[in-house]
């Protein structure tokens, strides 16, 4: 019996699983499952509940931290991922890795939209990483005003984040791919440099959005979901005013994975925009001017 079949049959043993906790529960048994260190898993009913028992070994691992999924595993992770990350949007670990099993052929697609240009081959070539054993923040500090350098060091020290909050890439399995997934999550905050975007629910949400227009990525667009959490003032501002934003930025602007951000550091962040083909987003979710580029 398929362990979908299983699942039905411990829902229908189980009616009390309809509660918010019992769902939550369950959702982290249902991604873990399939996060497994072994290839095969299945699922039987005991007295307790859902038991769940793996066997067979796994395929090797093609990168460091890889973990090979087979393709029932894949898809098995992706729908309990997805089911986690509505129910618990702070779970980032969750999010990322239903990014990976829910990107398909969108990452072969970014690849070679890399390989076309200067700049993305260059990248792929040299797979430059973003944290700070790489990365002289001080420096950054020192550089002009409105450079680029100097808005992503003022941006981390305003928000209070570090560039060593991205989780390695772990369920794709083609090296190359794997770190273009990689590439994406650690440049991430270059988005939010490049346009000032504070750090909470309605600027996060719009910038999702922005990257699903972008690059494409199907979990970006899922993340939309989460605006049913929102107070039904910013809820209506993202649907009416930053979404339209989005929409014709994102679809007019350069793909953003082709740009070596880190080789723009001393570059004129006015300029940058002009180049890539966007513009500031509507005014209330960005970090003023001003304060963003000043040093701590």
């Amino acid at each position: 019996m398929s362990v979908f079949c299983h699942v039905g049959a411990h829902l229908r043993m189980n009616p009390g699983l309809g509660s918010c906790r019992d769902a939550h529960r369950w959702a982290r048994s249902y991604a873990a499952l399939a996060a497994s260190p072994r290839s095969l898993s299945y699922a039987t009913n005991t007295k307790g509940g859902l038991r769940f028992v793996h066997t067979g070994s796994r395929l090797q691992p093609a990168y460091p931290g890889h973990i090979p999924l087979t393709p029932f595993e894949s898809a098995f992770l992706a729908v309990g991922s997805a089911l986690m990350s509505l129910i618990d949007t702070c779970r980032a670990d969750i999010v990322a890795a239903c990014r990976e099993t829910t990107a398909g052929p969108i990452l072969v697609k970014l690849r070679d939209i890399m390989l076309e240009s200067p700049e993305g081959r260059l990248i792929l070539k040299e797979r430059p990483r973003i944290n700070s054993q790489t990365l002289d923040l001080e420096n950054l500090r020192s550089l002009p005003e409105n450079t680029f350098g100097r808005a992503y060091v003022g941006w981390l020290d305003a928000c209070k984040v570090t560039p060593d909050s991205r989780d390695p890439v772990r369920y794709v399995d083609d090296p190359e791919l794997a770190y273009v997934m990689q590439r994406y999550r650690e440049t991430h905050d270059f988005y939010h440099a490049l346009f000032g975007f504070k750090v909470y629910a309605l600027p996060e949400l719009s910038l999702k959005a922005f990257e699903f227009t972008n690059l494409g990525f199907p979990m970006t667009a899922l993340s939309l979901g989460a605006s049913v959490r929102l107070k039904s003032a910013q809820r209506a501002r993202l649907w009416s005013e930053f979404v339209p934003w989005v929409v014709r930025c994102g679809s007019h602007a350069r793909c953003l994975l082709t740009i070596y951000w880190e080789e723009r550091w001393e570059q004129d962040l006015d300029e940058m925009k002009r180049e890539f083909g966007v513009w500031d987003p509507p005014a209330g979710i960005t970090i003023p001017r001003p304060s963003r580029f000043t040093s701590s």
